[in-house]
């Protein structure tokens, strides 16, 4: 094929308006005339959801078999860089095999509300955590010569009404929260295309926003790729080119062409700012466009195992009094609940597979060397307790040795396209629970949910093994990790509040159809609850194991831009097992708001029993930063800083304050606004006071206790009322400015 320049010079204006809108629903569109082939562009975040040929036109209908991986919410519990990018080249394989040329995938946004209704597609409340494991999925997938969309872009953190409501935050909040995983994939990654989101940021349509596609994302990132509409996100497409957005999908035929035929014919478009975006989507096919392969062609059963291992690796235990699991050969269990037979086990909405292998609970039951009973317990289809289906679980209890009951939110309760509006189960389950403790049995609760929920039950089980939407191989990596076959290794990726109430928007989160106004600022997740001292019920990065470990051996080294920690990690139980260790930063010494504590790096570690292995860790400066909006820069301030390696955000297991000198080292000027107590804390502060004759004024006023801290705490220029002349101010700027 000719260069892409040339390319561009033969085509017609009108060739040119029609490339930058979708051909149908799922793919660009074709110039026959310029031999310009069209390219399939699909859903994928957690399997490869490609429509038939004879789908309905919105893209709703069957899609072709492909295997249903573990949803976002749960592979980020794996805390594991190299999972998911196995995961990624999985995806990326499955894609090619059907000529799909992008993925529109992994989503990143942040989970800021656990009633969001897309909080099982999105990774993680932590943008550090969710950009490197979303970087990782990207480099997977492109290792396949498949192209990704990284999605939602930005702040798409709420379902109801987000064609049209608008995410208002300060812009340290925007930066360091919501866009920070999108930066470290783009500059890790560098995703074949990143896909706005529908939402408004501070008034601005995404798909519209300049300062974010172009400003930030383009100028700032130096990203290269294609910035691509989510399905119906352009309401002005000329405006959209002109901030950045270079292919609206899927378009709305001829209207779409026309209108910018007639927008660069009028002048309202500049015929270069089309021919820019052309560019980029012509790179993209040009780079992606997959070769026809033989149709669905590839090894389904090894991609269902590796689901089946990437599901058991995630899942967190939460609970195990007394170690009640793993359950032991032989002994007599009872399964309970609809969801054993008919499990939730992936998203509703756009990630929705249809899956080549589903194993429930019920059928990897008749595979483990134990006796299994099931019984449903409830229905699925409502709420109603069911005292017929109740009486029979209490009667096989008599008999059993253990009692599984899996319980979770079916789909209707918790889909893509609307938010919740409680996070409980529903009644029937909650009251075959309570039932089953009042009879004093132990029980242990297996969840299926996308989200976290409440637990009103949680000090009256034995066990709790969360599950969330685990894939196709649900079952089967269910029973790996209760009969031990998998030692659970799995940390939160969220925090678990106790109560709705002590979530940190809890007053705000979808309160207002037109606005979502972001007034926690940055304390979202763990930095809201570890700061204010509210208690979670299960804390971020909080994940219990069959075995035991202990940290030992700090070591805290600083470089010149670069802080490497280094310590030890030894498995002090009797099974092998993997342990994450989380790496915090607490900055003791800018004076902003701040968390108590931010995660700036992970390690998961393998170890047999009794094993110690030394680990290392660098920080960069970015761990250090934070986001200054007068400067528009992320910033480093020089002094103390506290590193803290944990087992969870609440589970310090060894910490080290070290002091960082890497900022310029200069005096803010002083003004008439400057503090008493800013000049007193200068190494020259004494000497300017006394070369501009300040110096008896300060030391009577701040001679006693009981002034010291009242004058010390006003500006300069109120010195004027305590006797001082304008000329000795004068003289003490001058001499500051010398």
């Amino acid at each position: 094929m000719a260069s892409i320049a040339n390319v561009i010079h033969d085509l017609t204006l009108e060739q040119k308006a029609g490339l930058v809108s979708g051909e149908d629903f799922w793919y660009t569109k074709a110039v026959k005339d310029a031999a310009l082939p069209r390219m399939m562009l699909t859903d994928g975040p957690s399997g490869l959801r490609k429509q038939s040929e004879d789908a309905d036109a919105l893209g709703l209908g069957q899609s072709v078999p492909a295997v249903s991986f573990p949803v976002s919410a749960l592979t980020a519990c794996t805390f594991d860089r190299q999972a998911l990018f196995e995961l990624g080249r999985n995806l990326g394989v499955a894609a090619h095999a059907n000529n799909v040329g992008v993925l529109l995938g992994p989503g990143v946004n942040i989970k800021r509300n656990p009633l969001a209704g897309r909080n099982f597609e999105y990774f993680s409340e932590d943008p550090y955590l969710a950009g490197e494991l979303g970087a990782q999925y990207v480099k997977g997938v492109q290792s396949e010569n498949v192209g990704v969309s990284v999605k939602h872009f930005a702040a798409n953190n709420r379902e109801n009404q987000r064609f049209t409501n608008s995410a208002n935050m300060d812009q340290r909040t925007l930066r360091e929260i919501y866009l920070t995983a999108f930066e470290r994939i783009v500059k890790q990654a560098q995703p074949a295309s990143v896909m706005c989101a529908y939402n408004k940021i501070n008034g601005i349509t995404s798909s519209e926003n300049k300062y974010l596609l172009t400003d930030i994302l383009r100028d700032e990132w130096n990203f290269s790729g294609v910035v691509l509409s989510d399905w119906g996100a352009v309401s002005d497409h000329v405006a959209a080119l002109k901030a950045g957005l270079d292919l609206e999908m899927p378009g709305k035929g001829d209207l779409s062409t026309n209108e910018i035929v007639t927008a660069v014919r009028s002048g309202a478009l500049d015929e270069a700012t089309l021919d820019r975006a052309v560019n980029r989507i012509l790179t993209m096919i040009m780079t992606y466009l997959p070769e026809n392969s033989a149709a669905d062609y590839y090894d389904k059963d090894q991609q269902h195992q590796f689901a089946r291992k990437l599901a058991s690796e995630s899942m967190v235990l939460l609970k195990n009094d007394h170690a009640i699991l793993p359950l032991k050969p032989k002994e007599k269990v009872l399964l309970v609940g609809e969801l054993a037979k008919k499990p939730r086990f992936q998203g509703g909405g756009s990630s929705h597979v249809a899956p080549y292998k589903v194993t429930t609970l019920t059928m990897a039951a008749r595979q483990i060397d134990n006796a299994v009973t099931y019984l449903p317990g409830y229905h699925l289809v409502d709420d109603q307790v069911d005292a017929k289906l109740e009486k029979a679980v209490l009667e096989a209890a008599k008999d059993a040795d253990k009692i599984v009951v899996v319980v979770g939110l079916p789909e209707r309760m918790e889909s893509e396209g609307f938010d919740k509006t409680r996070n409980t189960l529903p009644m029937n389950q909650n009251h075959l629970l309570d039932t089953l403790i009042a009879q004093g049995l132990d029980v242990i609760v297996v969840l299926q949910n996308g989200a976290p929920i409440a637990m009103p039950w949680v000090n009256r089980v034995s066990a709790i093994l969360e599950t969330y939407l685990a894939g196709e191989a649900v079952g089967e990596a269910t029973f790996d990790v209760l009969t031990g076959k998998v030692n659970p290794s799995g940390k939160l990726a969220e925090t678990f509040p106790i109560r709705l109430q002590d979530t940190p928007n809890y007053l705000t989160f979808d309160r207002n159809a037109d606005d979502e106004n972001y007034r926690e600022g940055i304390f979202v997740g763990y930095r809201y609850y570890d700061t204010k001292h509210v208690a979670a019920l299960f804390p971020f990065g909080y994940g219990l194991s069959y075995t035991t470990f202990i940290y030992q051996n700090l070591a805290v080294k600083v470089g010149v831009d670069t802080v490497t920690v280094s310590f030890t990690i030894k498995n002090s139980g009797e099974i092998a097992g993997q342990e994450i260790a989380q790496i915090y930063v607490s900055n003791q010494t800018s004076r902003i708001e701040k968390p108590a504590k931010e995660l700036k790096q992970f390690i998961k570690v393998s170890l047999e029993p009794g094993q110690q292995k030394a680990v290392s860790v660098e920080l960069d400066r970015r761990a250090f930063s934070w986001f200054n909006e007068r400067t528009n820069h992320f910033q480093v301030d020089n002094g103390h800083y506290e590193i803290i390696v944990a087992a969870s955000s609440v589970e310090p297991r060894l910490q080290k304050t070290i002091q960082l000198m890497w900022a310029p080292q200069q005096a803010a000027p002083l003004t008439e606004d400057t503090y008493l107590s800013t000049l007193l804390a200068r190494d020259d502060g004494a000497d300017l006071l006394k070369q501009s004759g300040l110096n008896i004024i300060v030391d009577q006023l701040t001679k006693t206790g009981n002034n010291q801290a009242l004058f010390a705490n006003m500006p300069l220029r109120a010195l004027i009322m305590m006797g001082a002349k304008q000329e000795q101010l004068k003289q003490l700027f001058k001499l500051a400015r010398a």
